[in-house]
């Protein structure tokens, strides 16, 4: 454990924001840290009452990002350690870049951009800068998540076949954009969200944690976008068949438009030895069929296999969930600023960061592309 709390400030997440909420709880639960600044609003009345309801200093909450990075910058023994950024996808890039230049490590929400070129620049700032850059892809936190990885890494299912991804969500079945829904406008919005709908809220979610269990990297896709809601601009709907090395087949389906389906991500992975299976909804269970046996439940508890033992914080039958899978994201981000502030090795596993923002950005960017050509895209073409 740290000999203090690290601190941090957030831009973005004031009143009536989704994410910053839980980026707060989840700082807070292994009390690795402590939120002392903030540039919660563009608004400052409501950035004024989110530092009030959060506690910041009214010396410490800040008009705009700019004047927070420059104001917390001069500090001398209180300076923060890092930057939270949770605004719209569109308003990552310039914080984040502006704040690696000041020196401050940088937690930064999905997908990392708007655009395949901010997020290779946010990747030149944090080479350069030589400070942590950590981005919240909540799913890598599940000690079940973990378990699975540890499970094809140690080859319990033989050679891996067959990968299916799928993130399915109602809530976008009508259409809240036209109904001053503030997470719908944004979210449904070219101009803040980027150029993937449902393909960069929660495909990027998929794609990842296929990626982060499997450790393959896909060789080609073909996407079908779609968009159902009426007068939608963004993509609500994504069917890709995903091609991996040594033959293995993929395929991730996201959705914002299945009536009851609240929010159900899902992770299948079928080898030559046995097959396991994950669901969101059912955080703490592992589905493991090994060839030839009958299925087997595992649960969540300290005896699994390496980093999903470590990640597991209550004994087994007391029910972990989203809110623990985000705050191991920032214990182990803690463990690595720590590491890097020391100039030593650092022993945190399987943290999300600046090399999966750019792959999920290039991801979003070679579905955009497939789909528009109607045809599969090797990797070899992928946007750059």
């Amino acid at each position: 454990m740290t000999a203090r709390r690290l601190r941090y400030a957030m831009i973005g997440g004031g009143p009536g924001a989704m994410i910053g909420p839980i980026h707060r709880i989840a700082a807070r639960l292994d009390d690795r840290w402590e939120l002392v600044a903030g540039a919660l609003s563009s608004d400052p009345q409501r950035a004024a009452q989110g530092a009030a309801d959060c506690r910041i200093a009214p010396d410490r909450s800040y008009a705009d990002w700019q004047s927070l990075i420059a104001a917390e910058a001069a500090r001398d023994q209180d300076r923060i350690d890092a930057i939270v950024i949770v605004t719209p996808n569109h308003l990552h890039a310039a914080p984040a870049i502006a704040a690696l230049e000041a020196g401050f490590h940088v937690i930064c929400d999905k997908p990392m951009a708007s655009s395949l070129d901010e997020a290779q620049a946010m990747a030149r700032a944090a080479q350069a800068s030589g400070r942590a850059f950590i981005l919240t892809h909540t799913y890598a936190g599940y000690p079940m998540v973990r378990q699975m990885r540890a499970m094809v890494q140690s080859g319990l299912l033989g050679k891996l076949r067959i990968i299916q991804a799928h993130y399915a969500q109602d809530w976008l079945a009508t259409p809240l954009e036209q109904q001053d829904n503030k997470q719908a406008a944004w979210r449904t919005d070219p101009a803040r969200s980027g150029g993937g709908g449902a393909l960069g809220d929660i495909g990027t979610h998929a794609y990842h944690l296929a990626s982060f269990v499997t450790g393959l990297q896909v060789e080609a896709l073909c996407a079908d976008l779609s968009a159902f809601g009426e007068g939608r601009r963004l993509d609500d709907n994504i069917h890709m068949l995903l091609r991996y090395p040594d033959g293995v087949r993929g395929m991730l389906w996201a959705t914002q438009v299945a009536p009851g389906k609240g929010n159900q991500l899902r992770l299948s992975l079928f080898g030559s030895a046995g097959g396991v299976e994950w669901d969101q909804e059912f955080p703490n269970q592992l589905r493991y069929t090994p060839i030839g046996e009958p299925s087997r439940m595992l649960e969540r508890g300290n005896d699994l296999m390496g980093i999903g033992g470590y990640t597991t914080r209550l004994p087994g039958h007391h029910p972990e969930g989203y809110l623990e899978a985000f705050a191991q994201l920032y214990s182990d981000a803690a463990e690595q600023i720590l590491a890097l502030d020391a100039a030593a090795p650092s022993s945190t596993p399987a943290l999300p960061g600046i090399e999966d923002g750019v792959e999920g950005m290039r991801f979003i960017t070679a579905a955009l592309v497939s789909n528009r050509r109607r045809a599969w895209l090797p990797r070899s073409l992928w946007p750059n």
